[in-house]
């Protein structure tokens, strides 16, 4: 057994004040944005080489819909089987899937391809965030989240740029070569430097049904349902954006992929900011204020953005209220997160599962909405979010006063 392997939750406090650990987890969460963000400024390559306008967005819908599928199944794994094993296996899967999205002929195959790579990589989404509520809670779980966010927030800047570059001098194809190049790294990187935090005395032993039955039982619990909620909502219209801004920006104002990238990875900084910044306000108001100040802004920034789509003209308007819309994700999200899972040590796993299956849903539901209605302008996009922005209000206005 590796030193990796040997290393368990009693080393706890230390874990949760580790430089690595951050570094670590934050790698394998960007599996995420280095999947999804990379290839988004290749949605006009990849249309008209499949002669298929629709089919970049259905091949981002398989992709959503494959994250939320399989963390209903490695959440679960992982309290049984520790943190370790389930990431080693996704990851695997993942890396061999991203080769089959390279060599794809179709949308059909590339859909396919992305929902297999999206299984795997589920993963690496939804284990590392069992692992911070194993060892932190409460304000030390929103700091060491904001600190493997700030991590992970680097590949929403650089992806998408990366991606333009591969456009810009090579086939689409390549992009997903490096997502392969990506898997294979994580692999080395959780074999030989990843602890395991969960120890053989906490792990589950209870069968599918006892899984199910939990499942309900933690969506029962109004502090998880409430703040769950709010999370999928407003991921929600963080990936109606990212389903919208390629056909807006590239295909309304004409703008290169290279100046869209930059447009992406300005929006990136601005949620990186903020989030750095959520630990800061936890620590002096408390979750439930950040929160409720962070729906509130994402309220406004979609009416600003509904109000530029309806009025027409330039992107600046529009860019002003995705901006605000950013800064709100990087308060809401990691806040609804923490908050969620606050009651639910005994089976992170399963808990962050559900919560990451609602949000990736939720996100499959409002990416193919906007796809469905996009006609060639902000409208559809612009709705979207604002009627995320609403739902996520509604959600909040539902929680209870004290977490515990």
């Amino acid at each position: 057994m590796s030193s990796a392997q040997s290393a368990v939750a009693a080393d706890a406090p230390d874990l949760a004040t580790s430089r690595r650990l951050p570094l670590l987890l934050g790698f394998l969460i960007a599996i995420g944005p280095v999947s999804v963000d990379m290839y988004l400024p290749a949605f006009p390559t990849i249309a008209r080489q499949f002669h298929d306008p629709a089919g970049p967005g259905l091949t981002l819908a398989a992709y959503f819909a494959g994250l939320a599928a399989g963390q209903m199944t490695q959440g679960p794994f992982s309290d049984r089987a520790g943190r370790r094993l389930p990431i080693l296996l996704g990851l695997a899967l993942y890396t061999l899937a991203s080769i089959g999205c390279a060599l794809a002929w179709n949308t059909a195959s590339l859909s396919a391809f992305r929902l297999v790579a999206a299984f795997g990589g589920s993963a690496a989404v939804v284990v590392p965030r069992a692992m911070v509520r194993d060892i932190a809670d409460g304000p030390a779980a929103a700091l060491l989240f904001s600190r493997l966010m700030l991590v992970m927030g680097v590949a929403p800047i650089i992806a998408p740029i990366l991606g333009s570059a591969v456009i810009v001098f090579g086939s689409w194809r390549w992009i997903f070569a490096l997502a392969t190049l990506y898997g294979i790294v994580a692999i080395g990187l959780v074999w030989f430097r990843l602890p395991d935090t969960l120890p053989l005395a906490r792990r589950s032993t209870v069968g599918f049904r006892t899984i199910i039955i939990r499942y309900g039982q933690i969506s029962a619990e109004r502090g998880f349902l409430t703040h769950a909620l709010t999370g999928t909502f407003a991921i929600g219209a963080l990936f109606a954006y990212l389903a919208g801004t390629p056909a807006v920006f590239i295909g309304e104002f004409h703008w290169d992929p290279i100046s869209y990238a930059l447009l992406f990875g300005l929006n990136a900084a601005i949620y990186i900011g903020f989030n750095q910044w959520n630990p800061h306000l936890v620590a002096r108001a408390g979750l439930r204020p950040v929160i409720s100040a962070a729906v509130a802004a994402l309220v406004c920034g979609t009416i600003v953005l509904v109000a530029a789509a309806l009025r027409g003209g330039g992107p600046l308007p529009i860019i002003a209220g995705l901006f605000i819309c950013q800064a709100s994700y990087g308060l809401s999200l990691p806040s609804s997160l923490v908050a969620a899972l606050s009651r639910h040590q005994a089976h992170a796993g399963s808990a962050s599962a559900l919560l990451g299956t609602w949000q990736y849903l939720g996100g499959a539901i409002t990416g193919a909405l906007v796809g469905a209605f996009a006609d060639g302008t902000a409208r559809p996009m612009a709705f979207a979010m604002f009627a995320c922005a609403v739902l996520a209000a509604l959600a909040a206005a539902f929680r209870p006063q004290r977490l515990t």
